[in-house]
């Protein structure tokens, strides 16, 4: 079946027509597909990420049906620690999905989408709502709350830390003590702080130490000083997370970031936000502009290629018939964005897709074990 044919049967479920045989007609959670689709993205205008699958319960048995694998990957999976939600409410920025998070919760939606391990991360804002002193004991204490929960959950969960990074000392020091004493899988950024994403010279000694070590670097959107508020009614992640991974991943390219940092494993999720769509743009800037060339003395697609892309909120053919041309299967990786969205949910969309059995196995599973081996259990 071509991408074509793919795009076609899902533009009929949408509209509402009676779908070809085979075409699975509902989200894996008893809604008409229609209705799945039409209140998400109701759901995302009116309240933002966290509202998008609101009452999205799965009937029993209908995971059986979605998930057969049980050993997927998730490298895109919240947590929650009830230390860091008091700081956020002290704040005002703990939100119902935020308060209602838990350890069997995730859990119960691991078990429905197949999922053996995931890769927990603490998503917007971190620690970037406080001062550099709260920032460090508010990150040192999730991450070792998040050391322990793996601990206490043999198989079932690793981590990407995360770091201070209002205090470049501080970052460092967290980095060394998540990577070496707590075994973090890596480490989880945002996309930027304030109104400068990574590749900004003050991030340089943590990427060229992450660099030195081989490591893990994952991001996260978040939206930036500069794009808060712009449309009433419209959240920030509808349209500002994707361009800010998009930002990101610009800078880390332009700045030279990229190819001073050759063994740092990116990962970007969201299929790299806007990127896909907007390459060939990229690729023009140092033709029109001689000074970006020595930046990038591999080139852009060489540094963009080999970056790796996850599926959260991605597992539709308009965003991965674009992510697959960009770059091959072997970089993309399973991701749920868990409480945001199940996990259940991206493995019905991938099928959709008409990846091959063997890229499938690859998006969620292979690929991770390359990045993260000790998983290979």
């Amino acid at each position: 079946m071509t991408r074509t044919d793919i795009l076609s049967r899902n533009e009929v479920s949408i509209s509402g027509d009676t779908p070809p045989p085979g075409l699975a007609t509902s989200c894996g959670c008893g809604l008409p597909r229609r209705n799945f689709l039409s209140g998400l993205l109701g759901g995302l205008m009116a309240a933002g990420a966290g509202a998008g699958l609101a009452g999205c319960t799965a009937p029993a048995g209908a995971s059986a049906s979605a998930a057969p694998m049980k050993d997927r990957i998730d490298i895109h999976h919240h947590l929650f620690s009830p230390a860091y939600v008091a700081e956020l409410a002290k704040a005002n920025q703990a939100p119902p999905i935020v308060r209602g998070w838990s350890v069997a919760r995730t859990l119960e939606d691991m078990e429905k989408a197949g999922v053996k391990t995931s890769i927990l991360l603490v998503t917007t804002p971190q620690v970037s709502f406080t001062d550099a002193a709260n920032a460090r004991r508010i990150a040192r204490e999730s991450n070792e709350w998040t050391a322990r929960l793996g601990k206490d959950n043999p198989g079932r969960f690793g981590s990407f830390a995360m770091l201070p990074m209002q205090d470049t000392d501080g970052a460092l020091r967290e980095l060394e003590y998540a990577l070496d004493v707590l075994k973090a899988d890596g480490i989880g950024l945002l996309t930027s702080y304030g109104d400068k994403w990574l590749g900004h010279p003050s991030f340089a000694p943590v990427m060229d130490e992450l660099n030195r070590r081989k490591a893990i670097l994952y991001t996260h959107p978040t939206a930036a000083n500069c794009c808060r508020n712009l449309q009433a009614d419209v959240p920030p992640t509808v349209i500002e997370f994707g361009t800010d991974t998009t930002r990101t991943i610009t800078d880390i390219v332009f700045s030279g970031t990229a190819a001073r940092c050759p063994d740092l494993r990116f990962i970007f999720s969201h299929a790299g936000g806007t990127l896909p769509f907007l390459t060939e743009r990229l690729v023009k800037m140092p033709v029109l502009d001689p000074k970006l060339a020595s930046r990038v003395p591999k080139g852009v697609l060489y540094e963009l290629k080999r970056f790796y892309y996850d599926t959260a909120w991605s597992a539709h053919p308009m965003a991965l018939s674009s992510l697959t041309r960009l770059v091959d299967v072997s970089q993309i990786l399973f991701g749920s964005d868990y409480p945001y969205r199940t996990g259940e949910d991206h493995v019905i969309g991938l099928r959709e897709f008409g990846f091959s059995p063997a890229d499938m196995r690859a998006i969620e599973r292979g690929n991770a074990l390359r990045l993260l081996p000790r998983w290979n259990t």
